[in-house]
C-alpha cells in the first residue's frame, strides 16, 4: 500500500518559500532545546549553538523580502505551506507538554 500523498505545496515566491524553510528550521532547534521535552544537555547545547546561524538565515529571508518589496506576507498560503511541511508537528515541541499545575 502507498502513503498517502500530500497536498501540493502552495505558490511561493523562492523569498517567501526561504521564509518558511528557514522559519521551520528554527522551530526544530527551538524543540530541541525546550527544558520541558526530555533532553540531553549536549545536544540541546548543540541546537542552541545551530540556532544562531539559522536566526541569521531568518532574519536574512525576511530582509531580502523587504527589499523585494514583498512587505505584506500572505500569512493564510504561508501557513498552509507549513501545514504541508509538517509544521504543526514541529511547532508542538515548543509548548509545554500537557501536564497539572505545579
Amino acid at each position: 500500500m502507498l502513503p498517502e500523498e500530500l497536498p501540493p505545496l502552495p505558490a511561493l515566491t523562492r523569498a517567501e518559500g526561504e521564509l518558511v524553510d528557514r522559519y521551520l528550521d528554527v522551530v526544530d532547534l527551538l524543540g530541541r532545546v525546550n527544558p520541558a521535552r526530555d533532553a540531553d544537555t549536549y545536544r540541546a547545547l548543540r541546537a542552541a549553538q545551530a540556532l544562531v546561524r539559522k536566526a541569521e538565515e531568518l532574519r536574512d529571508a525576511l530582509a531580502l523580502m523587504h527589499r523585494r518589496g514583498e512587505t505584506e506576507p500572505h500569512g493564510e498560503t504561508l501557513a498552509r505551506a507549513m501545514r504541508v511541511l509538517d509544521g504543526e508537528r514541529r511547532t508542538a515541541r515548543l509548548i509545554l507538554p500537557p501536564g497539572g499545575p505545579g
